[in-house]
């Protein structure tokens, strides 16, 4: 019975991943479009001190500008949202399948080989170069060099 009951658990949450809730209050919780698309009136059109419309033209300017920039782009998203969203799923499930199946097993091979091409480097390395240098410093270490200044 306890067997059965964690497969059922298992089943629901499996399923509760592909059916996630979504939130149609903040439909931006990570805050991805915070400062791209929030134009409002007063970010487009500005009537600076001395050069003011009527008051009634000021309001219908407003009033147009943000039911048409509402509804325009509700039409928008009714007609293009869903094909779109068609678009980036696809195109998003290619990133994860080329990066699952292409870009990781092939970096992962190419450390595995640059561990053995590294080993054999370091160790010529140490075997040819460390007592070439090693002759070197001895001979070097003997060198004084005093400085004198000729009038």
């Amino acid at each position: 019975m306890a067997e059965e009951h964690g497969e059922l658990e298992e089943r629901i949450i499996v399923k509760d991943q592909h059916t996630k809730e979504i939130d149609l209050v903040n439909r931006d919780p990570k805050h991805i479009n915070e400062d791209v698309v929030k134009v409002d009136f007063e970010d487009v059109i500005a009537e600076p001190v001395g050069t003011y419309s009527f008051d009634g033209v000021w309001k219908t300017s407003y009033t147009t500008f943000t039911v048409s920039k509402y509804w325009c782009y509700r039409l928008l998203s009714a007609v293009l949202g869903i094909p779109l969203a068609v678009v980036w799923g696809f195109l998003f499930a290619l990133i994860s399948f080329c990066h699952i199946w292409a870009v990781v097993p092939c970096i992962k091979s190419y450390l595995i080989e640059i561990q053995c091409v590294s080993r054999i480097y370091s160790l010529c390395i140490h075997t040819f170069c460390d007592p070439l240098f090693e002759a070197l410093a001895k001979i070097c270490s003997n060198i004084r060099v005093a400085v004198r200044k000729e009038t």
